[in-house]
């Protein structure tokens, strides 16, 4: 017989760091952030339109109000991520960044008022600084650090790629049926998917970072949370250039998310067109309205 003890050292799975020894584990989380990617794809294209068409929101400040409260919101989440990761636990952020957006599409589909999609948004970033966040950190866990770069490209490439064609595809949807509600089943599903998945079937990761920990020899950092804060923000040179670089490159994205619909509408274009041109890069949108500014009617007219 064979020993119960034995059996259960048996069952525990061997802890190895590197792509090919996770590749399971490793290919979930892609599905998964591609999942978060969706979920803020859902807005790209209709959000800013709903504001002006539904809502009759004549200022383009008012409309675009809903990025301000995702971004504030998604910044101090990311802030506090980092630190619920190492003492909560990764699978449990993960979980609760889903718990906290499933409800962003319901709300957006039924609401009565432009304040319930600013609110919408707030859940949102929260969703997106945690869920986002973990599932970079977990890749980052799962390959030990010969491969942090590709994970993290990897993790980058599902997250926009699904950001890109969940914009063309809620504005196709909007074309058939309407802007609300039936182009906001997607994110129904991606919320859904994205909270079993990450609650049944996804690992913490822990014990990778136990055992590259136990590879190396462990310094202690003496900084506090606001000396970190600090350079990272202002006082290293290094770090301060990528934290500009990211507010830049973050400025345009948002510009990208709530002005260009807007214009692409006023000069004519269908919901499925502005779809189509969302799915291109934010750094190829001035391109697009530098060659679309005196075009007064819709594309193929």
């Amino acid at each position: 017989m064979v020993d119960s003890a034995n059996t259960g050292v048996l069952a525990q799975p061997r802890i190895a760091l590197g792509l090919r020894e996770n590749w399971q584990q490793f290919t979930l989380l892609v599905l998964i952030n591609a999942f978060v990617g969706g979920m803020v794809g859902l807005e790209r294209t209709l959000v800013p339109l709903i504001g002006s068409e539904t809502f009759q929101l004549a200022s383009t400040v008012a409309v675009t109000s809903f990025i301000i409260s995702f971004g504030i919101i998604k910044a101090i989440t990311n802030l506090v991520s980092g630190q619920l990761a190492d003492t909560w636990g990764r699978k449990k952020t993960l979980v609760l960044g889903w718990v906290v957006g499933l409800p962003v599409p319901f709300l957006i589909m039924w609401a009565p008022a432009w304040a319930w999609i600013v609110a919408a948004n707030v859940l949102l970033g929260i969703n997106q600084g945690l869920s986002w966040s973990m599932t970079v950190i977990m890749k980052v866990d799962l390959v030990g650090p010969r491969q942090r770069g590709l994970a993290v490209g990897l993790n980058e490439f599902a997250g926009y790629l699904a950001v890109g064609l969940t914009a063309f595809l809620t504005g196709y949807l909007a074309t058939i049926y309407g802007l609300r509600p039936v182009p906001f089943y997607l994110g129904i599903g991606y919320a859904v998917a994205g909270l079993l998945l990450s609650a049944w079937i996804v690992r913490d990761t822990r014990q990778h970072v136990a055992l590259e920990r136990s590879q190396h020899p462990h310094i202690e950092s003496s900084l506090s949370f606001g000396e970190v804060f600090l350079r990272a923000s202002l006082t290293d040179r290094n770090l301060f250039a990528a934290s500009q670089a990211g507010l830049v490159n973050n400025l345009n994205d948002g510009m990208s998310w709530g002005i260009f619909p807007l214009f692409f509408a006023a000069a004519g274009l269908s919901v499925e067109r502005i779809g189509i041109l969302k799915r291109r890069l934010p750094g190829h949108m001035g391109n697009l309205t530098g060659r679309n500014r005196h075009a007064q009617r819709p594309v193929g007219a």
